[in-house]
């Protein structure tokens, strides 16, 4: 199994347009939301989108530029609001999702270098949050989006790297198993796995997100590993 559609297309993915997927955190001073909320959020904001009309219908409003998103790097970017830059960040065309303590908003992708004004605003710095309590284990059957424990990222990098789990899984299903995982409502969780764990996902055909490298991470580095049901073998 390949890491995307594209993986065959490296060269002309990178001299196509570069557009980028933004994402917002609402992140008050009072009641942050928990780290792995968000990063749920972030994966079923992903999947949201994805699975919208307005992205799967040719005509579609936000069809071509996730097209033209999807034909170069597939970057995502979050950055964290609050009070009245929240409250205008859901003025822009978008959708938000809402989970037990967090809220994401996701909106259509923009150019590298032409995004809102509104977004453009917002810091990526201060998107580090925290577990109350450690994660519980994930539910039997429920899709898994597993980090790799060897490499630590902030919050705000984990959501993205979460989207990019949850949008390979997407790609790897076939048309009736997306169906079906929409009709439930997208439930994933995400959980870091310990080293044996992950060294028996790794020698799987699971997919894997490689990331680019262009912060936190070395080029390259393997982050997440897309456990759904549907895409295990034997």
């Amino acid at each position: 199994m390949t890491s995307s559609p594209f993986a065959d297309r490296a060269a002309d993915r990178d001299a196509a347009p570069q557009f980028v997927l933004p994402l917002v955190v609402r992140i008050e001073r009072i009641d942050p939301p928990a780290h792995t909320d968000a990063l749920e959020t972030a994966a079923r904001a992903v999947l949201t989108l994805l699975s919208d009309e307005r992205v799967t219908e040719p005509d579609g409003e936000w069809a071509e530029a996730v097209r033209v998103w999807q034909d170069a790097r597939i970057r995502k970017v979050v950055r964290r609001a609050r009070g009245g830059e929240w409250r205008r960040a859901e003025e822009l065309p978008g959708i938000t999702l809402t989970g037990k303590s967090a809220e994401v908003r996701i909106f259509p992708p923009v150019p590298l270098d032409g995004w809102p004004r509104e977004l453009a605003k917002l810091q990526v710095s201060g998107t580090e949050l925290d577990d109350p309590e450690p994660p519980v284990a994930a539910d039997p059957g429920v899709p898994v989006l597993w980090f790799n424990p060897a490499v630590p990222m902030s919050t705000g990098k984990s959501m993205a790297q979460a989207g990019h789990g949850a949008q390979l899984a997407w790609w790897a299903l076939d048309p009736e198993q997306r169906a079906a995982w929409r009709a439930a409502g997208f439930p994933l969780a995400v959980r870091t796995a310990d080293a044996a764990t992950w060294a028996e996902l790794v020698g799987s055909d699971l997919p894997v997100v490689r990331d680019a490298g262009f912060t936190e991470v070395a080029p390259g580095s393997s982050t997440v590993i897309a456990d759904h049901p549907a895409l295990r073998r034997g």
